[in-house]
């Protein structure tokens, strides 16, 4: 369902309702989780799949077409995520870095393209699996590279402070890394999605009904206006569409970055 099917009842205005836009039927009746979002997640998958390979299988001295492309955004991920967080590590890191920011990238921009009109990251399950995935990849590499005393140990009792502070700064620490981290890594992503997609669907709907439902005088240049908001907040949009897929991306090099290496 797209956010321009959500229709009020004839002669009655209706904003779109979440239960509306984000609780979507399954595609095959009986497949319950076989859901749009989980068809167009996939379909992410294969495209940016595609896209790299088609730019990196057989790359050539002078770039062109889909390589240029896939250049400009190499130099981007690995210039702004990887090296200043990751130093002499980025190059070992850029597939997994790569890979978070174009497949954020493509669920955001799902959201404004035609027909599709669905953000996959609207729904937390997503954003989730990929936050839980660096979350463990994180823990996992911190015990490696530090030991898992001296891990827990770096984390909870930086050097030079009095004892008593550690008594308050201790249980803060673990609990900002280990908990509130993950749980604002997959969040900042899927609540920006969430209420762009609101915002869309709900100005759409007024340009939508106001300007062929509504019989009133005033239900034309209100219908205008819904179509001028509509496009306005399309373009912006894709901004925070692209901004929350370079910080969910930076975000992850920086939790490696500390796991790699003591932060104190």
């Amino acid at each position: 369902m797209s956010a321009l099917t959500v229709l009020a009842p004839p002669g009655e205005f209706g904003a779109p309702t979440p239960d509306e836009l984000f609780t979507l039927p399954p595609i095959i009746p009986g497949v319950d989780w076989f859901t749009k979002p989980v068809l167009l997640a996939m379909f992410a998958s294969v495209l940016v799949i595609a896209f790299c390979w088609a730019a990196f299988a057989k790359p050539k001295l002078v770039p062109r077409g889909v390589q240029n492309v896939a250049e400009y955004g190499y130099i981007f991920v690995r210039d702004q995520v990887a090296r200043p967080f990751l130093g002499k590590d980025a190059d070992r890191w850029m597939g997994l870095l790569l890979t978070l920011f174009f497949l954020v990238l493509v669920w955001n921009l799902m959201g404004v393209v035609p027909v599709l009109q669905f953000p996959v990251a609207s729904h937390i399950a997503f954003p989730a699996v990929l936050a839980i995935s660096i979350y463990v990849l994180k823990v996992y590499l911190g015990v490696k590279h530090q030991g898992p005393v001296g891990y827990f140990k770096n984390m909870m009792f930086p050097p030079g402070l009095p004892k008593p502070i550690y008594l308050l700064l201790a249980p803060i620490e673990f609990l900002s890394n280990m908990i509130i981290a993950p749980f604002t890594h997959a969040v900042r992503l899927f609540a920006n999605m969430f209420a762009g997609h609101m915002l869309l669907a709900f100005f759409s709907m007024v340009g939508f009904w106001f300007l062929f439902e509504a019989l009133t005088p005033l239900g034309a240049p209100i219908g205008v206006l819904g179509v001028i908001m509509t496009i306005v907040l399309t373009g912006f949009e894709m901004f925070i569409q692209f901004l929350q897929a370079f910080l969910f991306a930076m975000l992850a090099a920086m939790y490696i970055n500390g796991a790699l290496h003591a932060d104190h």
